[in-house]
């Protein structure tokens, strides 16, 4: 079967083959079934019989594995003329017959790496190395960290036709200088984390508004510099909000870099104290499955606010039982609100080529804003590319299991997960102050904020980037 022809399959002669193939695999079992009983029979003709009926066996083998790859086939056809209606912003920007080809290029050798056909997908691999140069267009350079993805899956899976992927061996969420670096740059050029340290403390301030004894528990201490910058700005507004200042702050950090922590931690604590503000911080080395209500040192009489940015993604597994764990364990500490700031995408399905269209689609137009912000040339945009994004790009794609971290979730999904684990929805009322505040940082045209039911959402050019979220105890 050419794989990559299918590409072309019209939608509507796809769609009646896909009613028809669903129809007939049903009686596969049953087929093969008797195939197989049939070799066991005896009479006269047993050996014969017995061969007709290997051979039969054999090609309907033959006809099942076709069949499910022409399935999986249609659906990403679809997929990917949804994704280019919607639009690959870069792509149709560029306007060149050179990208729509890349864009077909790519998604074919998807396809080829989700059938293990390793000798084919080696060679489009080559082709599309020379294609997608990692200082292009930017969708050439998107392009350039999902063909490392699907190196990297390929060199995991088996021989063609054999079933299952390996282990992923790229340990993505590793700290190196080079992601550090390339974390603090996303933080200080691009507007995702700061939006979510906006809409964060504007909740956290409303939580404790009244409050004398207050406590941060943050869920995110291995981000570094960036959460250090968010609590600064939590005790600015805490030592000049109306009425009397809190008498105590703690802040609790939960992560496995305590280490990397000292010089932040140093810091606020001089900063607190130019505010006249009794601080304290504790440590808690404890990545977030482990971590235990009892680790967390509650004073009597505490209102406490968990925070959590881009951190809960990464719990979310195949089954539910991690994520549901981890939120019981939240509610055990009675907080008053619970923030939650997450990348709005849906790269958690179980389907490798699902993920990938979903991937392709959201870090296109990430890349496309950075096109947007940054001359092709910028080396602090080539740092992001491909020690930030790049990394988080190959996990999505390329791993599988446990080693797969990146499990992004709309904001229905979490809305759905969070109310199952008995939280319900705070609204943000501050849509007004978080336009204010994209105006004022005049990063470029493009992006936009939007409240949805209750949540605020940061896009670019309508398609959803981020989400902040608060959440109570019901």
């Amino acid at each position: 079967m050419d794989i990559s022809s299918t590409w072309f399959i019209p939608f509507s002669d796809a769609t009646r083959n896909h009613k028809r193939l669903k129809r007939g695999l049903g009686t596969d079992q049953s087929i093969r079934s008797n195939s197989y009983s049939s070799l066991y029979d005896d009479g006269c003709n047993g050996r014969t019989n017995s061969l007709n009926s290997l051979l039969g066996l054999q090609y309907q083998d033959h006809i099942w594995g076709n069949a499910q790859r022409y399935l999986a086939v249609e659906a990403i056809a679809v997929d990917a003329a949804a994704m280019l209606g919607g639009g690959v912003d870069a792509v149709l920007k560029e306007g060149s017959d050179d990208g729509m080809k890349l864009v077909h290029q790519l998604i074919t050798c998807a396809k080829v790496v989700a059938f293990r056909d390793k000798s084919h997908a080696s060679a489009l691999l080559s082709e599309l190395r020379a294609n997608a140069l990692v200082f292009g267009t930017s969708f050439q350079r998107v392009a350039s960290c999902f063909v490392q993805g699907l190196s990297d899956r390929l060199s995991l899976i088996q021989s063609l036709g054999a079933v299952g992927v390996g282990g992923c061996t790229v340990k993505t969420m590793d700290i190196t200088p080079e992601k550090e670096e390339a974390f603090r740059l996303f933080f200080e050029i691009c507007p995702q984390i700061q939006f979510g340290h906006l809409a964060a403390n504007a909740s956290i301030l409303e939580a404790f508004e009244g409050e004398s004894s207050v406590h941060v528990v943050d869920l995110g201490m291995n981000l570094g510099s960036p959460q250090g910058q968010q609590w600064r700005s939590l005790m600015h507004s805490l030592a000049n909000r109306a009425g009397k200042p809190p008498s105590s702050l703690q802040i609790t950090g939960v992560g496995t870099a305590a280490e990397c922590l000292k010089d932040i931690i140093d810091e606020l604590e001089v900063y607190a104290e130019s505010l006249g503000m009794n601080f304290q911080f504790s440590m808690v080395e404890s990545n977030l499955e482990n971590l235990q209500p009892e680790d967390i040192n509650l004073l009597e009489g505490e209102a406490v606010v968990v925070n959590s940015i881009l951190q809960l993604h990464c719990v979310v597994k195949e089954s539910r039982g991690a994520l549901n764990s981890v939120l019981q364990k939240i509610r055990e500490l009675s907080p008053k609100a619970v923030v939650l700031v997450e990348q709005d995408a849906s790269h958690n399905g179980p389907f490798f080529l699902g993920r990938f269209m979903e991937a392709l689609h959201y870090y296109s137009a990430i890349f496309d804003s950075l096109d947007a912000m940054l001359p092709k040339y910028d080396t602090r945009r080539a740092k992001m590319e491909q020690f930030y994004f790049a990394e988080e790009i190959k996990n999505i794609i390329s791993c599988e299991g446990s080693a797969r971290v990146e499990r992004h979730q709309r904001l229905d999904q979490w809305r759905r997960r969070m109310s199952r684990a008995g939280f319900q929805s705070s609204p943000m009322k501050m849509i007004t102050e978080a336009k204010q505040w994209l105006e004022k940082v005049k990063l470029c045209d493009g992006y936009t904020i939007v409240d949805e039911k209750g949540c605020l959402v940061l896009g670019w050019k309508s398609k959803p980037i981020i989400a902040a979220s608060c959440w109570k105890c019901s």
